[in-house]
C-alpha cells in the first residue's frame, strides 16, 4: 500500500510541475546556468551538482571536475589511476574483487558512481570493478563530495562521482580506435563506430584489457610463518573485454528515445602456491560475468518565448547483472555448510565436498532493476524545480553463501529539489527524499545550501543529512576470507539498522580570467556505522553452523556485521590552477583528512575510539600542462605531475607506507588528412624515480606499484560529417558533445 502511494504522490508532483511550467516567464534563459549558453563556455557546464545545467562557477554544491582537457593531457590508463593522479581527495587499492576506493575518509559502499547519471552496478556493498569503464571514451568526470542522499539515494553519504561519456551527435559517420601498450604485456585497446541518418543514430563501443600482472615481494606472512618463495603477486595477471551498444530515436522534434545495452567479461589468473596448504585459495582463478540493458527517453517541453528546449521529463529502466565464479585449477574442499547439507567429514570437524580442475562454481549473482521518473521545470520567480519518483528492486543469488540461497529488498522512494535565484548574489537550493525500503520504513532526508556571489568569489555552505540501508550482503551473506595466517568467517546480520549521517561543509572560491582558488572545509558525522566486528561464538545467531571455527587447532575467527556506535571524518580539501603562459597551465591539490570512530574491543569488552581504516591524514597532487601548436599538422603536449599520500592507518595489519610518485606524459597530435583522419601518440612514464613497496605480502597497503612503466598509445580517428550546432546542443541536453 504504501508502495503505491508513493507512485500516486509521485505522479502527482509532476503533473503539478508541469501545469506550473506553463505560466514561467522567460527571464530564466539569460542566467548562468539556465540553458542558453556561450559556445565558448559550454565546457563549463556541470549538472551532478544539482541534477541541472549550471556553469562551473555558479553551481550552489561545490563540484570538482576533471575536463577532457585534463584526460587526454594525462593519459591515464584507468579510472583509479586518474583519480589518484588528478586529485588528492581519493585513495585506492586495487585487488582482485575491484578497487577499494575511499573518499572523505569512507570506503565504496558509501561512494555513488555514476555513468551519465545512472549508478554503476557491481558488488553490492563491497568493491566497484573500475574496469567497466573506458578511460578513452570518458567526456569528463563530475565530483561531487559529501552526502547527497536527497537527490541520488543511498549509496551517497560521502560523495558522487558522475562519469559522463562521449556522445557522437554529428550527422554521419564517426569511428576510432585506440591501442595502448606498456610493460608487464599491459594492453588496452578501444573502438568506437558511430552514425547518425536521420532520426536514427547508433554507437558502438568495444574495450579490451590485459595484464600479466607482478610480484613486488616472494615474502607472505602464511601458515603461522614467514614464506620467502610464495607465488602469491601484488597484481594478478587478467583480461577483459566489454561489448556496448547504444541506439537512438527521434520520432518527433522534441522526443528523443535511446536502447543500450552492454556485455562484459573478466578473468583473473591466480598462481598456484605449491606446497603450502594454507595458500590453497590460489587453486581457482575468479571469472566475472556482467550484463545489462535500458530503455527510455526524454521529453522537451519547449519555451516557445524563448525559442529553447530547457523543461524536459525522462523515463529511464534499466536491468544489470553482476556475478563472479571459481574456475577450478586444482583439487579444492569446498566448505558447503550454510543450509545445512553435510556431504561427508573430510577430517572429523570440516564438512566439505571436492571441486576438481576445469569446474566452474557459481559464488554470487548480483541483479538489480530499477525505475525513473524525472522533471526538471523552470518556474516563475526564478525556481528551478527537480523533481522525481525511483523504484530499485535488489536480488541475490548466493547458494552457499546465504542461509536459503537468495535474498532480495526493494526500494522506493520520492524526491523534490528547488533552486531559487530571485537575487543574483545569492543561491538557496533545498531539496528532500522521502525513502521506503521494505525492511526498514520509511525516512525523510533534506539537504539545503547558500551560495553567496560577489564578482569572481563565491562562497558556499551546505548542510544534508545521509541515509543508507543495510545492503543485501549485509544482511544475508557468509563467507570465509583468509588474510595472512588467519581465516575469518564473515557473518551477516538482519537485526542491523540504517546508517545516518549530516555532512556540513564550508567553501570559499576564486575564479578569475587565469587563476582559480578553492579551499572547502567539511565534518560527517555518521551513527549506526556498519563494520565487520569479532564476535565470540556464543554471539552467532542460531541456525548458523559454527563448523568453519574448527576445532580450536586452526586460526579461523567469527566477525559479523554490526552497526558501530558513531564515526566522524572532516577535513580540508584545496585546489589551485594557474595560466602562466598561453599553452602553460599549473594545477595543484591537497587534502588532509581525519577520521574517528567507535570500534567494539572485544578483549576488553568496551568501545574504543580509532582511526577508519585506510585514513591517510596528508594526500596531494600536482600538474603542469603544456601545449603547443607547431604547425597546422603537429602540436605537442606535455604533462608532469606528481601524486603523494603520508601513511595509511590500519587496526589489524600494519600501516600502509607514505608514498611520493612522478610521471610524465606526451601526446603527438599529427594533424587531420583531408579533414577526415586524425592521428595521436602517445608515450608515457609513469613513476618515474621506480618506487616500489616491498612490504611483506598481504601487507602492502600503501602503494602497489611495480615500480617504473613505461606505456605508448596510437590513436586514429575518422569523422565524416556535418557538425551539430554547439549552442542548440547546450539547450537540450546535459550530456551531448561534439568531436573536435
Amino acid at each position: 500500500m504504501k508502495g503505491r502511494l508513493s507512485l500516486i504522490m509521485g505522479m502527482a508532483l509532476l503533473v503539478i510541475s508541469q501545469t506550473l511550467t506553463a505560466q514561467a516567464p522567460p527571464s530564466h534563459g539569460e542566467r548562468a546556468g539556465g540553458g542558453l549558453l556561450r559556445t565558448d563556455t559550454i565546457q563549463e557546464v556541470v549538472v551532478t551538482g544539482t541534477g541541472t545545467q549550471r556553469l562551473l562557477k555558479n553551481v550552489p554544491v561545490q563540484t570538482e571536475v576533471i575536463s577532457r582537457k585534463m584526460l587526454d593531457s594525462y593519459g591515464g590508463k584507468s579510472i583509479e589511476e586518474i583519480l589518484s593522479g588528478l586529485t588528492a581527495s581519493f585513495a585506492f587499492a586495487e585487488g582482485d574483487m575491484g578497487s577499494q576506493m575511499q573518499l572523505g575518509g569512507l570506503a565504496n559502499n558509501y561512494i555513488l558512481i555514476l555513468i551519465d547519471g545512472k549508478r554503476i552496478h557491481g558488488d553490492v556493498g563491497g568493491e566497484n570493478d573500475l574496469g567497466l569503464i573506458a578511460p578513452q571514451n570518458i567526456e569528463r568526470i563530475e565530483i561531487v563530495k559529501g552526502a547527497q542522499s536527497a537527490l541520488y539515494g543511498s549509496d551517497a553519504m560521502a560523495g558522487v562521482i558522475n562519469i559522463i561519456t562521449k556522445k557522437h551527435t554529428q550527422k554521419g559517420i564517426f569511428a576510432d580506435n585506440s591501442t595502448r601498450y606498456g610493460m608487464h604485456n599491459d594492453l588496452r585497446q578501444h573502438n568506437t563506430f558511430a552514425f547518425n541518418v536521420g532520426k536514427v543514430g547508433s554507437q558502438t563501443n568495444f574495450q579490451m584489457q590485459r595484464n600479466d600482472g607482478w610480484q613486488n615481494t616472494a615474502k607472505e606472512y602464511a601458515e603461522g610463518m614467514v614464506l620467502t618463495d610464495s607465488k602469491t603477486k601484488t597484481v594478478n595477471k587478467f583480461r577483459n573485454w566489454q561489448l556496448a551498444e547504444r541506439l537512438t530515436y527521434q520520432p518527433i522534434q522534441n522526443l528523443e528515445l535511446y536502447a543500450e545495452g552492454s556485455y562484459y567479461i573478466k578473468h583473473i589468473c591466480r598462481p598456484q602456491n605449491g606446497t603450502h596448504p594454507s595458500c590453497d585459495v590460489y587453486t581457482y582463478d575468479l571469472r566475472y560475468n556482467n550484463a545489462s540493458a535500458s530503455v527510455g527517453g526524454k521529453y522537451y517541453l519547449e519555451d516557445k518565448a524563448k525559442g529553447t528546449k530547457r523543461n524536459y521529463i525522462t523515463l529511464d529502466a534499466d536491468w544489470n547483472k553482476h556475478a563472479y565464479y571459481y574456475d577450478y585449477t586444482a583439487r579444492t574442499y569446498e566448505n558447503v555448510l550454510l543450509k545445512g547439507e553435510k556431504y561427508g567429514p573430510l577430517d572429523g570437524t570440516w564438512f566439505s565436498v571436492p571441486m576438481y580442475p576445469g569446474q566452474s562454481k557459481l559464488q554470487s549473482d548480483q541483479q538489480r532493476v530499477m525505475a525513473q521518473l524525472k522533471g526538471v521545470f523552470y518556474l516563475p520567480c526564478e525556481n528551478t524545480i527537480n523533481a522525481g519518483m525511483e523504484y530499485r528492486y535488489d536480488y541475490l543469488n548466493a547458494p552457499d553463501r546465504t542461509e536459503t540461497g537468495t535474498a532480495d529488498d526493494w526500494t522506493s522512494a520520492l524526491y523534490v529539489q528547488d533552486e531559487f535565484d530571485k537575487l543574483s548574489w545569492l543561491n538557496v537550493t533545498a531539496g528532500i527524499r522521502l525513502v521506503e525500503n521494505r525492511n526498514f520504513g520509511v525516512r525523510l532526508t533534506p539537504k539545503i545550501s547558500a551560495m553567496f556571489s560577489a564578482g569572481d568569489v563565491r562562497f558556499r555552505l551546505g548542510w544534508s543529512q545521509g541515509f543508507k540501508t543495510p545492503t543485501v550482503k549485509e544482511l544475508h551473506y557468509r563467507y570465509l576470507h583468509v588474510m595472512g595466517s588467519s581465516t575469518f568467517f564473515n557473518i551477516g546480520n538482519t537485526k542491523l539498522n540504517p546508517q545516518t549521517s549530516n555532512y556540513y561543509s564550508a567553501n570559499a572560491e576564486y575564479r578569475g580570467r587565469k587563476f582559480t582558488a578553492s579551499v572547502t572545509g567539511y565534518l560527517n558525522k555518521l551513527d549506526n556505522m556498519i563494520a565487520l566486528v569479532n564476535v565470540p561464538v556464543g554471539e552467532i545467531p542460531a541456525g548458523i553452523t559454527t563448523a568453519y571455527l574448527g576445532d580450536g587447532s586452526t586460526n579461523v575467527q567469527a566477525r559479523m556485521y554490526k552497526n558501530m556506535d558513531d564515526a566522524r571524518t572532516y577535513g580540508i580539501d584545496v585546489t589551485l590552477s594557474y595560466q602562466v603562459i598561453k599553452g602553460l597551465t599549473i594545477t595543484g591539490a591537497y587534502s588532509w583528512l581525519d577520521t574517528e570512530a567507535n570500534l567494539y574491543d572485544v578483549s576488553k569488552n568496551r568501545m574504543t575510539t580509532v582511526v577508519i581504516d585506510g585514513t591517510a591524514h596528508h594526500k596531494w597532487s600536482a600538474s603542469a600542462m603544456y601545449s603547443h601548436t607547431f604547425c597546422p599538422r603537429y602540436k605537442l603536449g606535455v604533462n608532469l605531475s606528481t601524486r603523494g599520500s603520508s601513511t595509511r592507518y590500519y587496526q589489524n595489519n600494519g600501516n600502509g607506507k607514505q608514498y611520493q610518485i612522478w610521471r610524465i606524459n606526451t601526446t603527438h597530435d599529427l594533424g587531420k588528412t583531408g579533414k577526415k583522419l586524425a592521428y595521436r601518440l602517445e608515450l608515457c612514464v609513469d613513476n618515474v624515480f621506480n618506487y616500489v613497496d616491498r612490504t611483506i605480502h598481504p601487507y602492502h597497503l600503501g602503494n602497489n606499484t611495480s615500480g617504473t612503466t613505461v606505456y605508448g598509445t596510437f590513436a586514429i580517428k575518422f569523422n565524416y560529417g556535418k557538425r551539430v550546432n554547439q549552442h542548440k546542443l547546450s539547450t537540450k541536453s546535459n550530456y551531448n558533445n561534439e568531436e573536435d
